[in-house]
């Protein structure tokens, strides 16, 4: 009888576990596509690492934590680790988080005037 409950308990406990995998990745909704920011500034660091690409981007007044796109979108659509450096001036576009004041999510950015779109 244990030989049967073994298999039920496994898809017991992945069955479980999706909707905890679905929060994980926190989806794009918690970003405000209504309102289109456009920010010019200095990156001061970044991450080129999944499940997306980061800077931290300093404006005056201010600095953003920038969401990019997933290193391999980033890389397929011309924008290297190298150019996502500390010191480079960029321009992104994208949408503000909904709770986070100092985040935004980039859909283009421009660096060295070559823009790239991440979405």
């Amino acid at each position: 009888m244990t030989r049967h409950l073994a298999p039920a308990l496994a898809a017991a406990l992945t069955l479980a576990a999706l909707p905890l995998l679905a929060f994980a990745h926190h989806g794009w909704s918690s970003y405000d596509s209504s309102k289109v920011l456009t920010l010019s500034g200095v990156i001061k660091e970044s991450g080129y690492e999944h499940p997306h690409g980061h800077i931290r981007l300093e404006v005056p007044g201010k600095t953003w934590q920038v969401t990019l796109a997933p290193p391999s979108r980033m890389e397929n659509r011309g924008l290297p680790r190298t150019m996502l450096v500390p010191g480079a001036k960029a321009t992104v576009v994208g949408y503000p988080n909904r709770t986070d004041s100092d985040e935004m999510r980039a859909e283009r950015i421009t660096i060295d005037g070559k823009t790239v779109e991440l979405r």
